[in-house]
């Protein structure tokens, strides 16, 4: 026999039927929402970056690295070979002309020079006796030479009387014959004399002339060696910071070996490093901004490296600003190369919406709503695109990486 149903009973169960309806509703309503947000997908304005599209001047540029050095970098290399006696400066420590670095050991150069000196010393008596031997046999020839001439007059003198003698019959022809031939003798021995002063002459200044070149010589090795020695003095020639140097005494430095290197950190120039395949589109004095943290300098290429090492080409630019308080050598920069300019162009601000010049599609915020837009980019600044079509100035474009709704026509933005 049935029982009546408690109120308590059916109370519970009507909770009951009321929680399932209450959760089928909710899971429609869930599922209805997800599907609407599927349909109408939305970003919050918090999470994207806009730009207004404007009018203004393009830089069209290419981006390359570049590092801060010195504009004026002195290095000191070792011209003997010598070792470290003393540190007298270190790295950082600020240099005036003339300040010594390093003392080194220059005993066996100083050795070498003072060698040297005594050959030339000797050199030059050399030359000194060799001028006396000359006046001297020159001397006796012009002597004995004045003697020839002197006897071939007499023979002459008495050849003309003989010839006279015989004409009247007071000399026989045979007197004459011998006298004649006194004459020949005597005018062969002066010419042989002449000719023997020539080559004595010509032969003793030749030998000057060797001893004169073995001098000059000398006396230019003497040249190198002092100027050797007093670069081996490790002497700055101007004011700078020194950089580096060697730190150990008793270090062996060959010939070559780098002692120091003296920077002038009051002027900078940047060394920038960029692809060859920008090589055509590169020239001395063409335009360049350096970007150092958020301000930017501005300079021009000053010299462009004709070797090209794996693909990577490099280039001096010389600042504006050489010494603006924002440089420090070694410093790592942005460097962007002007290739060219437009007075009056649309512009966008830069950022990862796009990835160079071509045709795109970007999102243009109209009335609350992201509509994708095809649009075209040309000329590329470091801070701007130029617009060449899909775009109309004070138009809002949204400049983030927009990847995730690139399916989507349109995306609400709230």
């Amino acid at each position: 026999m049935d029982r009546p149903l408690t109120p308590a009973f059916l109370k519970r169960q009507n909770v009951l039927r009321g929680l399932k309806i209450g959760g089928a509703v909710l899971f429609v309503v869930i599922g209805i929402t997800m599907i609407s947000g599927w349909l109408h997908p939305s970003v919050n304005r918090n999470r994207i970056r806009t730009a207004k599209v404007e009018v203004g001047p393009m830089e069209a540029s290419i981006t390359a690295t570049g590092t801060v050095v010195p504009e004026f970098e002195q290095v000191l290399s070792s011209p003997i070979d010598t070792r470290v006696l003393k540190v007298l400066k270190k790295p950082g420590d600020v240099l005036a002309p003339g300040d010594a670095i390093l003392g080194l050991d220059l005993s066996g150069a100083q050795l070498e020079y003072d060698k040297l000196n005594d050959q030339i010393t000797l050199k030059q008596n050399q030359q000194t006796q060799l001028k006396i031997d000359l006046d001297k046999t020159l001397s006796d020839l012009q002597t004995q030479l004045h003697i020839n001439k002197l006897r071939l007059e007499f023979l002459q003198s008495k050849s003309a009387q003989q010839q006279e003698l015989f004409a009247i019959g007071g000399s026989s022809k045979e007197q004459l014959r011998q006298s004649k031939l006194e004459e020949e003798i005597a005018a062969l021995e002066l010419t042989q004399l002449e000719t023997t002063i020539r080559n004595t002459e010509q032969s003793l200044k030749n030998q000057l002339e060797g001893v004169a070149t073995e001098i000059s010589i000398l006396q230019k090795e003497r040249s190198e060696r002092q100027h050797q020695l007093s670069l081996a003095g490790a002497k700055a020639d101007r004011a700078g910071v020194l950089t580096f140097t060697v730190t150990a005494e008793g270090t062996t430095i060959r010939k070559g070996d780098v002692l120091a290197r003296i920077a002038d950190l009051n002027a900078f120039r940047v060394d920038v490093t960029v692809s060859d395949i920008h090589a055509h589109r590169l020239a001395v004095d063409m335009p360049a901004k350096v970007k150092v943290n958020e301000a930017v300098l501005t300079g021009k290429v000053a010299a462009i490296l004709p070797a090209v090492e794996n693909g990577i080409m490099t280039m001096h630019v010389s600042l504006d600003d050489k010494a603006s308080k924002l440089l420090r050598s070694n410093l790592r920069v942005d460097v962007y190369l002007i290739t060219a300019f437009k007075e009056r162009v649309l512009r966008v601000k830069k950022g990862p919406f796009v990835n160079g010049e071509g045709a795109h599609e970007a999102f243009v915020v109209r009335d609350g709503v992201a509509i994708k837009t095809p649009i075209g980019i040309g000329l590329a600044s470091f801070d701007y695109y130029e617009v060449t079509e899909g775009l109309a100035e004070g138009e809002e474009v949204i400049i983030s990486d927009m990847q995730d709704f690139i399916h989507m026509d349109e995306v609400k933005v709230k």
